[in-house]
């Protein structure tokens, strides 16, 4: 697969112009972070960029698509749903059996069948590709495509121009498709500005990769930010991220609730624990450049878990 430019991204963002939204970067923390608010997106993450380029590129280039199916632990799964139904698309999207309620809820909710497989990516994947093949359906990767990283290289193309004196920019790392697109965006339009990735401590497939000098696999294990449960990076996103991100870190599970927890009473915004991980990052003291940027990912949030973030409330 070939890597994405910033033509590329510039591109992505004229054809998802009626599919996402430019959102803020706000100040928090008295203004010493600054909140990229991707949970503020039409599915509620960053996702729907990288879908939407995908989805619109690939209609453009075939006249018409029978049918789409994706593997998701959730907000991707959204994303493909929801764009597939702006374009009269049918959609077919597979889910971990573990998946937040709220997820699976919007997912059906765009018009999407969902299907219910296994724990792991693995499981979820193999079963799409199986199902693409059964049905004939075109397959929506996640991550690890070039009109995937591209549609999610708008978010650095916004923050290039909303805040081009950051520091650095510090961004949950998944399958790397956000990351990427983020990096290699920053790379060529801000060079100085440092981009760091955040991984959960349970999961830490890209360092643990860097580490190695190539693509590893890290046992599963399983953390509260369901977005970021791979096992090691994508490909492309690896050929990506070496190129052009600084530094990866990992945070654990308290580290990102205690960030949720303080998004929800400080910031009055509902995030959800993948989306959480880069102020997890920044509050902990791993990230101390300024001024610093956090790419909140995604804010669909399960009610469950929120409920148990302040037990003590009545």
């Amino acid at each position: 697969m070939t890597q994405p430019s910033v033509a590329d991204v510039r591109a992505a963002a004229q054809r998802i112009a009626p599919d996402v939204r430019r959102v803020p970067l706000h100040p928090w923390d008295d203004g010493r972070i600054f909140l990229k608010l991707e949970n503020l997106q039409p599915t509620g993450s960053f996702k729907v960029r990288g879908a939407a380029n995908h989805l619109r590129a690939v209609v453009a280039a075939s006249g018409r698509v029978r049918g789409v199916i994706t593997a998701s632990s959730g907000n991707h799964g959204q994303a493909v749903a929801y764009v597939a139904q702006r374009l009269g698309i049918p959609a077919v999207v597979v889910v971990p059996e573990t998946v937040n309620p709220l997820k699976a809820a919007r997912i059906v909710g765009f018009g999407a069948e969902l299907i219910r497989c296994g724990t792991t990516m693995r499981d979820r994947a193999v079963l799409a590709n199986s199902l693409a093949q059964e049905r004939g359906l075109h397959f929506v990767p996640s991550f690890d495509d070039p009109f995937v990283i591209a549609g999610q290289g708008t978010c650095g193309l916004e923050l290039a121009d909303q805040a081009p004196s950051l520091a650095a920019v510090v961004v949950p790392a998944g399958g790397g498709g956000l990351i990427s697109g983020v990096a290699l965006t920053l790379k060529a339009l801000r060079p100085k500005m440092k981009v760091i990735g955040v991984e959960p401590s349970a999961l830490p497939r890209f360092a643990a990769s860097r580490a190695a000098g190539s693509r590893v696999e890290v046992p599963f294990r399983d953390t509260i930010a369901d977005g970021l449960r791979g096992q090691t990076p994508g490909a492309l996103t690896w050929d990506v991220t070496s190129q052009t991100v600084d530094e990866f870190v990992a945070v654990d599970d308290a580290a990102t609730l205690d960030a949720v927890r303080r998004l929800f009473l400080d910031g009055h915004l509902v995030v959800e624990p993948s989306g959480a991980v880069a102020v997890a990052a920044v509050l902990s003291g791993l990230v101390r450049d300024r001024p610093v940027a956090a790419v909140i990912s995604g804010g669909n949030l399960d009610p469950a878990l929120l409920s148990t973030l302040f037990p003590d409330a009545s």
